[in-house]
């Protein structure tokens, strides 16, 4: 099955879904998947602070971009009085090439369960100077206090201003990456502190789908 550094396409359709939810004739398939990069983007970097782990597009019509932001701070999205989401939405209206944008803001509640969310933490933590294995235990050790049932982080890079790249990595529990029934979860940061720092995490929160009884299968039997 391969090495698969990012185990949410290898289980798309069987527990995850697309984070662009659309159909569209083939003339526009281009520049909507253009248009949805962009978003991405703009969302990714002017809302670092905000704690959003996901970004979800949906489109109905040619006119209309619905966008679901996942989010630990859903307040600093919002802003006062919503004044927060009428800003985002016209600076995605321009991003989205005059379309009508909706923005649905979606919390967070459990953060230390979210791969990218904790990803971000330690990345924050590097950039603040706090040594690598250090910052890493401690999300670890967070993690652990959510309930998951596997962890595992790597860290890539100048680690500690060393002058040669290596790579750091710290696990707890179970990560069956090759298991397509498992859920797991995936994210990705930079610290830019030293250079560029990489960091990746791993979450494993259990099973989706049920085990199949093969037993009742390979039974025989008469009627």
């Amino acid at each position: 099955m391969g090495q698969k550094v990012n185990p949410h396409g290898l289980r798309v359709g069987i527990n995850k879904s697309w984070d662009s939810n659309w159909i569209a004739d083939k003339k526009h398939v281009a520049a909507y998947i253009l248009e949805d990069n962009k978003i991405r983007e703009f969302v990714e970097n002017n809302y670092k602070n905000c704690g959003i782990s996901k970004v979800v597009i949906e489109r109905n019509n040619d006119t209309k971009v619905m966008v679901s932001l996942s989010t630990s701070r859903p307040g600093m999205v919002i802003g006062q009085k919503g004044a927060g989401v009428e800003a985002m939405k016209k600076a995605l209206s321009k991003v989205a090439s005059g379309k009508e944008v909706f923005i649905n803001v979606v919390e967070v509640k459990a953060p230390d369960l979210d791969a990218q969310l904790v990803a971000e933490s330690i990345a924050t933590a590097l950039d603040q100077r706090v040594v690598c294995r250090r910052a890493m235990k401690q999300a670890i050790a967070r993690c652990q206090k959510a309930g998951v049932k596997g962890i595992k982080v790597m860290v890539s890079g100048r680690i500690n201003n060393a002058e040669i790249a290596r790579s750091e990595t710290l696990h707890f529990g179970s990560i069956p990456l090759q298991t397509l029934r498992a859920d797991i979860d995936y994210g990705f940061a930079e610290s830019g502190i030293y250079g560029k720092l990489g960091v990746k995490v791993w979450i494993y929160k259990g099973e989706i789908l049920g085990k199949v009884n093969l037993a009742k299968n390979t039974q025989g039997g008469k009627d």
